[in-house]
């Protein structure tokens, strides 16, 4: 018997199917990497609850990288393919290395995320108290919506260099039984004026002020500021710090909620700083897993992205390029050949569509929450503008080794045109003359004080790095 012709609507359906695409949901498709997923974010919420800083995040990582046989990189010393190596900048910023089976000649798969934050900084002379409150005086970090800081539980951490160049770890409302700081606000009934300000103004940046005190240090009427006084006493007495110390300090003022569950499936991860130390927390993981790649892998967790990467411990400055100078001197190569043949994720979050604000997305080209990682051909604004604008060839080999390896991707734009945008360290590394695409996490309620990700993203952008790094 002859085949029945198929009919119209038949061969238009098959049509569909063959040349159309839907990035498809990873729990309806691939519902058994829950466990997996599941598993893999309860050593990241562990881990995002003990790195609040880019001080600590170094600190945990190279914890971490010794634990697992790393060695700190030398500087011409010969390297065989499957050493693991490491390098700290000034404790804020870290590369990792393994040695791959092809020349460096050929390219390094490298995998650039940033672990600062925003968030609140203590200026260099911030006590101060006023009628029997004491206070610490604030400037912000980053891009943040000030009014979002004020009426939170807040933990103080960084670090002091005393007098006698001791430096002094600090952390004050992390551990069961320490005291929080906190940002006041107004109560409704007395805030008629401040309702009429525009919302970025609801809280101003001089407003800011942490409260850390209301006790006097003794009753004594002739000790001015003793309020102030009892606060500096107890740093005193736990840390040796004296008020001149605030000036050879790093502190910074942080939400003190922990990296928990969210939703009543506890699908996603809620927390403080997921962008990006999702990114680098996935990047640092994979690094780890990497055992005798075919191309050597950089992985670099920088500090500064959300101040534009400024300083010599952001992308903006040569570290990288001086750490891979050194790889090319090791095998009397041109460092150049080694750029112009290596590939780069530039490993950053982007913000996941949100249906409560559906008019600064354009929904074809949004990402979601549950298809997976990212790839951002483009950020910027203003026409692309501080954009890096991935090539074709790059955004090739990138969709190829994700489809080889069955990591689930998406794409997305960080918004509607002329709505807003931003950037990434994309553009930083692409002029050292690397091929760089941006590749991450989507991210609800980016850069507020309690992040939303989902734990399938979060898991397949791991995947994503072990795929790039094999």
């Amino acid at each position: 018997m002859e085949q029945t012709e198929k009919t119209a609507g038949e061969r238009a359906k098959e049509l569909q199917k063959e040349l159309t695409w839907k990035f498809p949901n990873i729990a309806q498709e691939a519902p058994s990497q829950k466990e997996e997923a599941f598993a893999y974010c309860e050593g990241y919420k562990e881990f995002l609850n003990c790195a609040k800083t880019e001080r600590e995040f170094v600190t945990e990582a190279v914890k971490r990288l010794s634990e697992a046989g790393y060695t700190l990189f030398e500087k011409g010393k010969a390297y065989q393919a499957g050493e693991k190596v490491y390098y700290v900048n000034r404790k804020k910023s870290l590369i990792m290395t393994t040695f791959g089976q092809k020349k460096l000649e050929e390219g390094v798969r490298l995998n650039v995320a940033h672990i600062d934050s925003p968030r609140l900084d203590l200026k260099p002379n911030p006590m101060y108290e006023k009628t029997e409150l004491a206070y610490f005086k604030t400037h912000y970090y980053g891009g943040i919506r000030k009014y979002q800081w004020a009426a939170i539980p807040l933990a103080m951490h960084g670090v002091v260099v005393r007098k006698d160049g001791e430096i002094v770890n600090i952390s004050i409302g992390e551990n069961a039984g320490d005291p929080v700081f906190c940002v006041t606000d107004l109560l409704p009934h007395l805030a008629a004026d401040q309702n009429e300000r525009k919302l970025k103004d609801g809280i101003k940046g001089e407003e800011l002020n942490v409260i850390i005190g209301s006790l006097p240090f003794a009753e004594d009427e002739e000790i001015k500021e003793p309020v102030k006084l009892l606060a500096l006493s107890i740093l005193n007495e736990k840390y040796g710090m004296t008020e001149k110390d605030f000036i050879r300090a790093e502190i910074e003022i942080v939400p003190a909620f922990k990296a928990v569950d969210v939703g009543l499936d506890r699908s996603l991860v809620g927390a403080y700083g997921q962008d990006d130390r999702v990114c680098a927390f996935t990047a640092l993981t994979a690094e780890l897993a990497t055992e005798n790649p075919e191309y050597t892998t950089v992985t670099v967790l920088a500090d500064k992205e959300e101040i534009g990467s400024v300083g010599n411990t952001g992308l903006d400055s040569d570290f990288v390029l001086h750490y891979i100078e050194d790889l090319a001197e090791i095998s009397g190569i041109d460092c150049r050949e080694i750029l112009r043949n290596s590939i780069c994720l530039s490993s950053d979050v982007n913000a996941a569509y949100d249906p409560t604000f559906s008019q600064v997305y354009e929904e074809r080209n949004a990402c979601f929450i549950n298809k997976g990682c990212v790839l951002t051909k483009y950020t910027g604004s203003r026409g692309k503008g501080g954009s890096n604008d991935a090539s074709a060839e790059t955004m090739a080999k990138i969709v190829e080794i994700m489809d080889r390896e069955g990591v689930y991707w998406q794409i997305g734009e960080l918004g509607a045109v002329d709505v807003g945008g931003g950037g990434t360290v994309a553009l930083y590394v692409a002029g050292m003359d690397v091929d760089v695409v941006d590749l991450g996490v989507p991210i609800l309620s980016m850069h507020s004080p309690f992040e939303l990700a989902s734990k399938l993203d979060i898991y397949n952008t791991y995947k994503a790095f072990c795929a790039f790094y094999k």
